[in-house]
């Protein structure tokens, strides 16, 4: 049985249905294919997954799972030329990652390299296939558009003795890349241009990264796909919208051949605001150096967004909840956002960092004395208990959390106010330390109340404003990397005039901070470790960390914005 983990395998169970979830329900009550559910996920390792691709792996997984059934794990390997080892190895990774568990049924298009090319024979002999000598760009011409059918290739009728001799040829060598292909005869007036005597073999004298030098030939995705399908027994053919053109042409190579044919059925994509998820667009970004490379934790990669912090579980929640349906369209990167948030806020303990420090002296505070105030690790779970954090004379605290001038409403420490320490004392400033020539603030002063122990008075008086702080004899040093969105437009795949979508590219997606302050507890937190820095957001330690240089990646910030809106919509609606 194919598996996602346990929690989404219930989820999916008990959740809302979907178009594609009722076609298998229909299968199944028909007895259509034997009570079997088999699907697969098969993607062409020609870059890194992104978020995208997660959509599809929890719906093949995922219905797999429901329905006891299975899915297979399919490389699509027939284009040498942009295919790499490194991109399978991370595909499996990231699979495994969100989930997806294909107990041992791994394949590869390129398996299959020997049977395609044995069919595609079959079709030649059938009188369904010819060599054709027309270049790249005269088959675009003779195809024809929208409202003009196709014209014919010169070639289209030669003898079946010809195509199998020329094609066999093209097998063993003989011809330049480019010089002849191998095409299906269907309908060159077929309204739809995929029918159009479609390319099934080109030239192209390429390393395989599986293959080797063995093939000189390859198939074209859309001969290949229904066929390895058909190989391997699979019920469900999941694919997004853009192959539903396709869908005809999946099904007329089934049929001339006679083989097992599976259901091809398609759902829409995800489109995220702010966001590309083309991976030709993608590989841009990396090659001309705008980011890191695939894992950058600003790519929408699952590889990159794993290395930001986010988890399985938020990303699959996030998948069901926008569940499937028949047309494009956009999903709110606020929506995904908030699903990272509301996992991270139950499983990430609390912390306190200082990502911009400013020194306060507590002049009244014993010089020496060290006090551990108790703290809780995380409210959302009394099993996770609490922490002690050292308090001392000197602290670190956010400069923002500090105006000399304060604007009205700004409630914060100033002059002569006082505020709650985080799990520590009432304090109130009482001076500033400037920098004699450039006035800049280095140093406040303030005084501490000791019946307040805890952040409590007994007295009852209260204060506006808690901040949060770090004792600056225990504090540890990191590095604190904060990303904001890759794109400033919604739509980066709409570009100015002239230009192109790198022209909506943010150049303050990243800022770098490297004098954050953290308490104590926070050494030798291991890479990948999530948690949430009171006040500032969540964060999550960086692969590249070495236990003599922490660094920290913001996942995302404690704001929510579409929670706010759901929480305003259920305030409004209509009592019933």
């Amino acid at each position: 049985m194919s598996t996602l983990k346990p929690e989404t395998t219930e989820t999916q169970t008990t959740g809302p249905s979907n178009f594609v979830r009722d076609i298998i329900l229909e299968d199944l009550k028909t007895n259509k294919y034997g009570g079997r559910v088999h699907t697969r996920f098969p993607p062409e390792p020609n870059g890194y997954l992104h978020i995208g691709h997660a959509k599809s792996i929890n719906l093949n997984f995922g219905l797999a799972a429901e329905f006891g059934g299975k899915c297979n794990l399919r490389f699509d390997d027939t284009n040498p030329s942009k295919e790499e080892t490194e991109y399978v190895d991370s595909i499996i990774e990231d699979v495994r990652w969100i989930g997806g568990d294909w107990e041992g049924r791994l394949f590869y298009a390129s398996d299959y390299f020997g049977q395609l090319y044995e069919w595609a024979v079959q079709l030649i002999k059938a009188g369904k296939a010819y060599v054709c000598d027309l270049t790249a760009a005269q088959v675009r011409e003779y195809r024809g558009t929208l409202t003009e059918p196709g014209k014919q290739s010169p070639w289209r009728n030669r003898s079946v003795e010809e195509n199998l001799d020329l094609f066999e040829r093209m097998k063993a060598g003989e011809f330049p890349d480019g010089s002849r292909t191998l095409r299906a005869k269907v309908d060159m007036a077929s309204a739809n241009l995929n029918m159009r005597d479609p390319v099934m073999y080109r030239i192209l004298h390429a390393e395989h990264h599986r293959t080797g030098d063995k093939w000189c030939i390859y198939p074209m995705y859309d001969y290949t796909h229904g066929e390895s399908d058909s190989i391997e027994g699979i019920t469900h053919s999941i694919c997004t919208l853009e192959f539903e053109d396709h869908r005809p042409l999946y099904d007329w190579y089934l049929d001339q051949l006679g083989i097992y044919h599976p259901q091809q059925i398609e759902f829409d994509r995800l489109n995220l605001t702010y966001t590309l998820l083309s991976k030709r667009k993608l590989l841009t970004l990396v090659q001309d150096g705008h980011v890191s490379g695939w894992n950058d934790p600003r790519m929408p990669t699952i590889s990159g967004v794993r290395r930001r912090g986010y988890t399985p579980e938020a990303i699959r929640n996030f998948c069901r909840a926008i569940g499937v349906s028949k047309t494009n369209g956009s999903i709110e990167l606020s929506l995904l956002e908030h699903y990272v948030r509301e996992d991270l806020n139950q499983r990430a303990p609390r912390v306190m960092a200082v990502l911009r420090p400013l020194r306060v002296v507590i002049d009244n505070y014993p010089q020496d004395q060290v006090e551990e105030m108790e703290a809780i690790n995380n409210p959302e779970d009394a099993s996770a208990g609490s922490r002690k954090v050292p308090f001392s004379r000197v602290l670190y605290i956010e400069q923002e959390d500090f105006r000399e001038d304060p604007p009205k409403h700004y409630f914060r420490l100033s002059p002569g106010r006082e505020v709650r320490l985080r799990y520590g004392y009432f304090i109130t400033c009482t001076g500033v330390v400037k920098d004699a020539k450039t006035g800049a603030i280095e140093e406040i002063h303030c005084t501490y109340d000791p019946a307040t122990h805890g952040g409590n008075a007994p007295d009852g008086r209260k204060v506006k404003s808690t901040i949060h702080w770090v004792s600056a004899a225990h504090a540890i040093d990191a590095e604190v990397r904060l990303y904001e969105n890759l794109f400033l437009v919604e739509n980066p795949n709409e570009a100015p005039e002239g230009k192109d979508f790198t022209a909506h590219l943010n150049p303050h997606s990243l800022e770098v901070l490297k004098g954050a302050k953290l308490e104590p507890s926070l050494r030798g937190a291991a890479p990948g470790s999530r948690y949430q820095f009171e006040r500032l957001g969540y964060f999550c330690v960086d692969a590249v960390t070495t236990p003599q240089s922490l660094v920290f990646n913001r996942t995302v910030a404690l704001r929510d914005t579409f929670a706010k809106i759901e929480k305003a919509q259920r305030v409004d609606a209509p009592r019933t």
